[in-house]
């Protein structure tokens, strides 16, 4: 069985870096993705937005680079994320674990980071 999955999208939101308990750095963001066929009845392409989870150094290097807007390609994972309410309900959604980040387009506000990623 394979896991695998390849996104390219719009960063919807400036991703912020968290700090768990065990020292780790996490990050999470939105992708915009759009879709490659027009809606038939309003005949517009439409979006998907999926979240994305990062851990570590990928977490760190997307919280400096990636602003709202960027472009950006994701290799991961597909996990399923639960929560339990107070109440004993609970909540499962599927979301994205990056293990490869890659920048595409920054934007052109960006560029003396993109000129900092070239130089390393």
């Amino acid at each position: 069985m394979v896991n695998h999955i390849t996104l390219v999208g719009r960063v919807v939101f400036e991703p912020e870096l968290r700090t768990i308990e065990s020292g780790e750095s996490v990050s999470t963001l939105t992708l915009a993705l759009k879709r490659p066929f027009k809606n038939n009845d309003t005949h517009t392409y439409e979006s998907d937005f999926i979240r994305v989870t990062l851990w570590r150094g990928i977490a760190e290097n997307a919280v400096q680079y990636c602003k709202k807007g960027s472009i950006i390609g994701i290799r991961g994972r597909v996990a399923q994320k639960t929560f339990h309410y107070e109440d004993e309900k609970t909540f499962s959604y599927p979301e994205v674990v990056a293990e490869r980040l890659s920048f595409i387009h920054l934007g052109p506000k960006d560029k003396d980071q993109q000129d900092d990623l070239i130089s390393d």
